[in-house]
């Protein structure tokens, strides 16, 4: 059966060459780094492999976009099959880092479950600022659809899913955008106007917090950018059924008990599974990582069979 191939590679549309962003060594926001803050108080956890299984195929570094000279990237990874599901899959970082390599531990795993996955970069906060990654997001969902051909994917079983900021990202990209049949928030946020939410992301102490470097401002200076970048406001009949995957930390997850409800009124589907005792970022280690796939394959199957 076919698999994604040098072959699929030289099928796709041909792009002019791309100038590579230089490294930021302030970007941390990956395993290694984050293992080495939890490992003490979970001694435990185990960083999830990233090795590439047998029957799963990887198709590296596709431009989905580009702006100038800078090119947006992502990965393919995918089992032998035809008119697979996909699930596309938003990094967290709080706006500013993190790489997409974060998801290729559960891109692995959902792809042993029959999934096609793609993990992708987008513009950080510090590169441009909100509305960017949402519009990359987007960019990334139409690109995958448009190529359901070549990547021998459906193109009407498109799922988001993403982590802590990722997870605010494929939630709003999804709600607000097309396509998109289902969404996994993976301890983002749902509501930035919420109090607790503003508690963290607009504290004076912080200079500029993650959420006000992204908008440019703090709430009082930006409060329609914060309205707006908040998932619960596009609540509404026939929006994508969202699953929710939360830490023991419930201020990565503000506004989603409101916006589960929200759902409820307009009669869309929504379900809620919370790790106790985890901390934020725990999709990035075992044990934490196989009930989140579970969780996940198990919504698929029910609202993207």
């Amino acid at each position: 059966m076919p698999v994604l191939s040098t072959v699929l590679a030289a099928a796709l549309v041909a792009v002019p060459p791309c100038a590579e962003p230089p490294a930021d060594p302030a970007n941390t926001y990956d395993a290694v780094h984050t293992y080495g803050k939890l490992v003490r108080g979970y001694p435990s956890i185990r960083v999830a492999g990233d090795a590439l299984p047998e029957g799963v195929s990887k198709l590296a570094d596709q431009i989905y976009a580009q702006y100038g000279a800078r090119c947006m990237q992502l990965d393919v990874y995918a089992p032998a099959g035809e008119r697979l599901p996909v699930v596309v899959l938003v990094h967290g970082g709080g706006w500013k880092a993190g790489y997409r390599s974060e998801f290729v531990p559960m891109a692995l795993r959902l792809a042993q479950q029959g999934y096609a996955a793609v993990t992708i970069s987008y513009r950080l906060s510090g590169e441009a600022r909100y509305p960017a990654a949402v519009q990359d997001v987007q960019a990334a969902v139409r690109w995958v659809r448009a190529h359901a051909a070549q990547l021998h994917i459906d193109p009407q079983r498109i799922a988001l899913a993403g982590g802590s900021a990722g997870g605010q990202l494929a939630t709003l990209a999804g709600v607000t955008g097309e396509g998109v049949k289902a969404i996994i928030n993976i301890d983002g946020l749902s509501d930035f106007t919420s109090e607790l939410a503003r508690q963290y992301e607009d504290d004076p102490n912080k200079n500029p917090s993650s959420a006000g470097a992204w908008f440019g401002g703090r709430y009082a200076e930006k409060a329609a950018l914060w309205r707006e970048a908040s998932p619960i406001q596009y609540v509404r009949a026939g929006m994508p059924p969202i699953l929710f995957i939360g830490s023991g930390q419930p201020r990565f997850s503000a506004g989603r008990e409101e916006m589960m409800a929200k759902m409820a009124q307009a009669g869309v589907a929504s379900d809620k599974v919370i790790l106790p005792d985890t901390p934020h970022s725990f999709w990035l280690f075992d044990p934490w990582l196989q009930p989140t796939v579970d969780a996940s394959v198990a919504f698929l199957r029910q609202h993207m069979p």
